[in-house]
């Protein structure tokens, strides 16, 4: 998993980095609120963890603007020295997932976290899955559309397939070169913008099917859930970065 760790203590901070890398995580820190929600913002994160006390604001305000800012419901765990029962409450009233206090157990923490990603993402334990007009068999590896079976390539199912599974989210370049294509970030980005060119035209993805790919400006990619347009509107030729 991709996390974003937001702790102003050196020592408590590289603690954390440490646990997660030891377990498969990349875990990218930041000392501050303003850091922590400029790349909460812009990048992909699979889960955030949290301290409550911090230089510039406090962790239920971090909390509070990434529920109002952010478009899909990233888990989020508490980590921090203040552990009553009205803080625990508060944070999760505030609309955090869990809460563990300072200093981490290891293997809590890292049970905690893969708790949070099986109750978050339930269809990486399903079959089949059902989006609107499409099915798609994770066993067979095999995509219809209204019934009848598209012709994809492996690569277009494994990205079919991660979008769909995190419809709504901000995907950045990097983070589909590491999970579809299992790459290096820092490589030439133009085959994941490709890839998802030929992938609208072949699931078609349009209103009348209810799904499309929305290009993120200089970020990355999201696939949305869309309202049927009327007759008016779906003569109207779609803009670029639609």
């Amino acid at each position: 998993m991709r996390i974003a760790l937001l702790e102003d203590e050196h020592e408590q901070a590289q603690n954390v980095q440490n646990i997660l890398a030891e377990r498969g995580h990349h875990c990218d820190s930041f000392p501050t609120g303003q850091s922590f929600l400029s790349a909460v913002l812009h990048r992909s994160y699979d889960l955030l963890i949290l301290d409550w006390q911090i230089p510039d604001m406090t962790g239920i305000d971090v909390l509070e603007n990434v529920r109002a800012q952010l478009n899909w419901p990233i888990p989020v765990i508490f980590l921090t020295q203040r552990d009553s029962e009205s803080d625990i409450v508060r944070a999760l009233d505030a609309g955090a997932d869990d809460y563990l206090a300072k200093p981490p157990r290891a293997a809590e923490l890292s049970a905690r976290i893969n708790a949070l990603s099986r109750r978050t993402n339930p269809d990486n334990e399903k079959e089949v899955l059902i989006y609107g007009p499409f099915e798609i068999n994770t066993q067979q590896r095999s995509i219809s559309l209204h019934g009848e079976e598209l012709t994809l390539t492996d690569k277009d199912f494994d990205l079919t397939l991660f979008l769909f599974q995190n419809q709504g989210r901000l995907l950045t370049r990097e983070m589909l070169l590491e999970r579809v294509w299992g790459l290096a970030r820092d490589i030439n980005t133009r085959t994941v913008d490709t890839h998802m060119s030929r992938l609208r035209r072949r699931l078609g993805l349009n209103p009348e099917n209810g799904f499309r790919i929305k290009t993120i400006y200089q970020r990355g990619y999201r696939l949305e859930a869309m309202k049927a347009l009327d007759n008016d509107e779906l003569e109207r030729p779609l803009a670029a970065n639609e």
